[in-house]
């Protein structure tokens, strides 16, 4: 339900907050009614708390959102910018009485360049939207996080997002040239460049990329982009061990491969995926390792990785065909954080990062993990970036399983930092992982990065309780 001035419930408070707004914003773009608002306040993760926001604001220009930032600066109202809500560490969740910042309506292609490969959006455009508009010109935008057909480009940003390509093309930050970025206080600050090149100043716009909303809000990005590679070719290996399956990636990629793609499923994330689809995996595999190639002749890559998996041990190789084979396995990867929400009906899902060569220990430390709290804990894994999923599968209406499933996903984030990874590799530290952050950056970090947002957010009504 959309509410006028009068048909809004408020206090004094709050009515003097949604006249303001109204002041520089059509009816239609403020939301009041609860039952509405509800819907926004918070992301796909689990235990994280949300507030009941005041009001939801869905601006369709840079000057309705600057007017959104100053009328909050003036009644010093907290504004929690937000994107599609398919973040997993509670980054979009309101707080109470806070004003929720959709940006989901700001959803055009401004510019798409083949000359100077670059893109020119709005925050709301969805991924995979972006990535089909670019491949019309023969352009391509590598950063595809499981959720590319929900996500938008601005959360895509706000939580550094990665994705299955990452290990040959980068996560989203090496994407981001330049933004435009409101700030706390409705002022437009314009970062980075479109040109090749460019290093004057600070680099403020990778400092912006993964801040999750708590330095501005981003309005519009310029976005670097690549040539269309060729269609790629997967390859599926079968272990006996998972150990085994790491020590391939490990061989795969000290030989000096790029794959485009370099994935794996533990025996519990492969069964979980055919309980849900029916895709026929082998069952009696312990892990399934997925190497894909986009290069001119991808055949014979996956001829040399194939023997290099044979090496390690692996029990079977079996390359894909053609496109449509290789979708069919990737589609399998893709499903896999849905099917192990299948398990048991609630996943905590983690996001830890280790060296390569340390993956082997990672996934051996969850195992173990898994067994002393009596837990279902299934691991996909961007595994040639060293890039863990560990989903830990529970019943949310049993207060037990629920403490163990919360204790076990705190243990998997300290085995990450024993083994000299970090907490976070595109997910974000939101709500869910504040804690950890401060773990990992130390006492100096964590006064260094509160200064950089108290320069940026002075009043901190932007986001405010998450990553500190």
């Amino acid at each position: 339900m959309i509410m006028s001035r009068i048909e809004a419930p408020r206090d004094e408070v709050t009515g003097n907050l949604l006249d303001r707004l109204l002041d520089g914003l059509p009816a239609e773009a403020v939301l009041t009614d609860p039952d509405v608002t509800a819907a926004y306040a918070h992301d796909m993760a689990s235990f994280c708390p949300a507030g009941t926001p005041a009001a939801v604001v869905l601006p369709r220009t840079v000057e309705q959102v600057q007017h959104v930032l100053r009328t909050a600066t003036e009644l010093r109202v907290p504004v929690v910018p937000q994107g599609a809500r398919t973040g997993l560490s509670g980054a979009a969740n309101a707080s109470d009485g806070c004003l929720v910042l959709s940006l989901t309506k700001m959803d055009r292609i401004l510019e798409i360049n083949p000359v100077d490969r670059v893109a020119v959006v709005e925050p709301g455009v969805v991924n995979a939207v972006l990535s089909r508009a670019v491949g019309e010109h023969g352009l391509y935008y590598p950063p595809d996080p499981s959720s590319w057909e929900t996500c938008t480009i601005g959360g895509n940003i706000g939580t550094a997002s990665g994705g299955l390509c990452c290990v040959k093309y980068g996560v989203t930050a090496e994407y981001v040239l330049g933004l435009d970025v409101v700030l706390a206080d409705g002022r437009l600050m314009s970062t980075g460049r479109r040109t090749a090149k460019g290093v004057a100043g600070y680099d403020l716009t990778r400092l912006f990329v993964g801040s999750e909303g708590s330095l501005g809000v981003v309005v519009r990005a310029t976005l670097a982009l690549k040539p269309q590679p060729p269609r790629q070719l997967v390859l599926a290996a079968e272990f006996a061990s998972a150990g085994a399956a790491c020590d391939a990636v490990c061989r795969i990629m000290a030989d000096g491969h790029v794959p485009s793609l370099l994935e794996l499923m533990d025996r519990t994330t492969v069964r979980a995926v055919n309980e849900l689809t029916r895709m026929g995996l082998p069952e009696t595999t312990e892990a399934l390792l997925l190497a894909a190639f986009d290069t001119p002749d991808p055949a014979a890559d996956l001829a040399a990785v194939g023997a290099l998996c044979e090496a390690a041990g692996a029990t079977q190789v079996v390359p894909a065909e053609d496109a449509a084979e290789s979708e069919l396995l990737l589609q399998a990867r893709r499903s896999a954080l849905v099917a192990l929400e299948a398990v048991k009906g609630t996943t905590m899902i983690d996001d830890v990062c280790v060296p390569r060569s340390r993956l082997g220990d990672m996934l051996e430390g969850v195992e173990r993990i898994a067994g002393k709290h009596r837990l279902t804990i299934g691991v996909c894994a961007h595994a040639g970036d060293g890039n863990t999923h560990p989903t830990v599968c529970f019943d949310a209406a049993d207060p037990d399983e629920a403490r163990r499933a919360r204790e076990s996903f705190d243990e998997i984030m300290a085995l990450g930092l024993e083994l000299g990874g970090t907490i976070t590799g595109e997910h974000g530290v939101g709500v869910l992982k504040k804690e950890w952050l401060a773990r990992e950056l130390g006492p100096v970090g964590v006064e260094m990065q509160r200064r950089i947002k108290q320069v940026f957010d002075p009043l901190g009504i932007l986001n405010p309780g998450k990553l500190f």
